[in-house]
């Protein structure tokens, strides 16, 4: 296992489960783009409460990054074909409202337009 960012598209819809415990986490699929055109699966699993709310809060085919660990796998389709995937941990999850909050943030911070407060000259 190692750590990792990815940054890719949401495929499909992320589930909430219940463990075995009784604490819910989520599960999720994206699909990160290689450098050969090709497309990665990364297979993502949540289990605090920020990273989970992040995933559900997203529809296919929404951007996202994630950071956390990773491990490298292998799947076989139905053709018996071998392909590279990735199975990751996400302990932080990054989407295009993160970035934009956070520029209001800094906007607002410095007093500039679009902060969400005017400047007062």
């Amino acid at each position: 296992m190692m750590d990792g960012l990815i940054a890719g598209r949401l495929y499909g819809t992320p589930e909430q489960r219940t463990g075995k415990a009784g604490k819910p986490f989520v599960v999720a699929r994206m699909r990160a783009e290689c450098g050969d055109g090709e497309n990665l699966f990364v297979n993502v699993i949540a289990f605090d409460a920020a990273p989970c709310a992040a995933l559900q809060a997203l529809h296919e085919g929404d951007a996202l990054t994630i950071a956390g660990p990773i491990t490298p796998k292998v799947w076989t389709d139905k053709q018996g074909m071998v392909h590279p995937a990735l199975d990751a941990i996400a302990h932080q999850v990054l989407t295009v409202y993160h970035v934009e909050h956070r520029q209001r943030q800094v906007l607002a911070a410095q007093g500039l337009p679009g902060g969400g407060r005017e400047r007062e000259d």
